[in-house]
């Protein structure tokens, strides 16, 4: 006899059943709804986002338009979910480094390089999409507060290691560095994202003012920091 166990009270979510696929089998293998974010995200990575139709995006999944219309009502709710998908996993990390009982430069860095490293992954710069005009626009609401909230992760640990007076702007020129890996990754492709991440979480400390010394100690005790605080399953749009 097999049972399904659900939280108290809980009522279990319906499956949404699947429409037809316009040409055969899923590109991805993971069904429509990633075929669909996967295609949406190479085109705007490429073509633009608003040079990309919702029917090319419905082309390129292998899917028909009417049935994309099944997964996503608009072309925005699309690029909102790939934004999330961008934040969701270094706002993860956050919340665990933050729990953690080592010294905030070292989650600081630990922070710095994961993030970093999710920026500089895959063949595809998603992080460029946060720089849209579009995404300050109504619709995005839910990517902007789980930004605020990676923010707010990253004042804490910025305020625990250089002092409170300087947390809020010191914290906003950290992760604006941070970030600053998109913009890079547009000149230089094929910038090794462990590099990166190593090397911008080192600079990061260093605009706070802490000395190599400093540095040194946190990259050490951080290292290995990061490699626990990684997301199990990071999301793969770039197939």
């Amino acid at each position: 006899m097999t049972s399904s166990i659900v939280r108290q009270g809980a009522t279990p979510a319906p499956r949404r059943p699947g429409r037809p696929r316009a040409d055969g089998a899923s590109p991805t293998g993971r069904g429509t709804e990633s075929d669909l974010l996967s295609a949406a995200a190479r085109l705007f990575c490429t073509v633009g986002y608003t040079a990309t139709s919702t029917r090319a995006i419905a082309d390129a999944a292998g899917v028909r338009q009417a049935s994309m219309y099944h997964w996503f009502g608009t072309k925005s709710a699309i690029l909102q979910r790939l934004l999330l998908d961008s934040v969701e996993p270094s706002l993860e990390s956050a919340r665990l480094l933050l729990a953690r009982p080592e010294a905030p430069a070292v989650r600081l860095w630990a922070l710095a390089r994961l993030d970093v490293e999710l920026l500089c992954s895959g063949d595809l710069n998603i992080g460029a999409l946060y720089l849209l005009p579009e995404v300050a626009g109504e619709g995005f609401e839910a990517f902007r507060e789980h930004r605020e909230q990676l923010r707010a992760a990253y004042g804490e640990l910025v305020s625990g290691a250089v002092g409170s007076d300087a947390g809020h702007d010191a914290a906003a020129v950290v992760l604006t560095f941070v970030e600053s890996v998109i913009l890079r990754r547009r000149d230089e492709p094929e910038l090794d994202a462990a590099q990166a991440g190593q090397r911008y979480a080192d600079l990061a400390l260093r605009l706070l003012g802490l000395d190599d010394d400093a540095v040194a100690r946190a990259r050490e005790a951080g290292s290995a920091l990061a490699d626990e605080a990684r997301p199990k399953k990071p999301v793969d749009r770039q197939n």
